[in-house]
């Protein structure tokens, strides 16, 4: 409901900003330059994960205690509390609101899709067609429902608010670390490998929740052989899952050139899947939602 109401809090409040900022400064140590001698490059895989492992420790230490301080109060007020720190762990209007303004700005021009897809994407977009920015956004529409919903809520009724501060940050680190060659003038395929294999492990099973969730949002038969290889067509283990699950229900292909199709005998998305999209995704959310909130009534009940 804050989510909703409120959105993001100010970037200076934002414990995921902070993450950023020690990721940031962190992987300047981590990652060598381009022009860096070879014996830099062969100890960065070390330096990475050292980096890594120092701020999950600190994220963890300090998740923890707040934890700790918050159970020892009313069982009313930690349910106040606990939304308040897990909303910025959590990014569902914002990641609604951002997929749904591609569609707005392509009502404009192709020009100001592209614009605002390149606000999802760390891909090129200056050459992507209508239908390749409705495929982007689809697409990030899906992975991110788990990254930014599904998971920490997962990760929330496992291991409690460490849990979900532990796999932000997981998340958080292989988006910035977890590339392959060369970003921002440095090195990151040994660098990033500990923090692109630590969000693998941690978002392995709740990709798959995330599958679950989006065909109970929009129950149908799938095509089970194009559904099949769709989930594990993508270089990540886990992206293909929602993603993959998203493109056989709407019946469209999601596509990003040199890397990966999913349902490649779907059609080209239109606005009418862009919108549709959008409403299974919000039914899936609502699905979590409700869940959690059964599930927390439970725990009260049973504790």
């Amino acid at each position: 409901m804050i989510d909703w109401l409120w959105g993001e809090p100010p970037a200076r409040w934002h414990p995921v900003v902070w993450m950023g900022a020690y990721l940031q400064r962190a992987g300047a140590w981590a990652a060598p330059p381009v022009e860096a001698p070879a014996h830099a490059q062969r100890w960065a895989g070390v330096r990475g994960a050292l980096a890594w492992v120092a701020g999950a420790v600190a994220c963890v230490v300090l998740a923890l205690g707040l934890q700790t301080l918050v159970a020892a109060l009313p069982v009313a007020v930690q349910a106040v509390l606990y939304g308040v720190l897990l909303k910025p762990l959590l990014a569902w209007r914002m990641l609604h609101d951002e997929v749904a303004a591609v569609e707005a700005a392509l009502g404009v021009s192709l020009q100001a899709g592209r614009q605002q897809v390149a606000r999802l994407v760390s891909r090129d977009v200056s050459a992507l067609d209508e239908g390749e920015v409705r495929q982007a956004a689809i697409a990030t529409l899906a992975e991110n429902l788990n990254d930014s919903v599904v998971a920490p809520l997962c990760w929330w009724w496992l291991a409690g608010l460490p849990g979900v501060v532990l796999y932000r940050y997981a998340n958080t680190a292989d988006a910035m670390w977890g590339y392959r060659g060369e970003r921002g003038g440095r090195v990151w395929t040994r660098a990033g490998c500990w923090a692109a294999r630590a969000d693998d492990v941690l978002s392995w099973w709740p990709a798959r929740a995330t599958a679950m969730l989006l065909w109970l949002a929009a129950p149908q038969r799938l095509p089970w052989r194009a559904w099949r290889a769709s989930v594990l067509a993508t270089p990540s283990p886990n992206g293909g899952w929602p993603m993959g699950t998203m493109a056989c229900l709407l019946g469209v292909v999601l596509g990003k050139r040199g890397v990966y199709t999913l349902n490649p005998q779907g059609v080209i998305p239109a606005a009418t899947h862009m919108r549709r999209a959008l409403v299974v995704s919000r039914r899936a959310v609502l699905a979590v939602a409700v869940g959690a909130a059964f599930g927390a009534m439970a725990a009260v009940t049973a504790g």
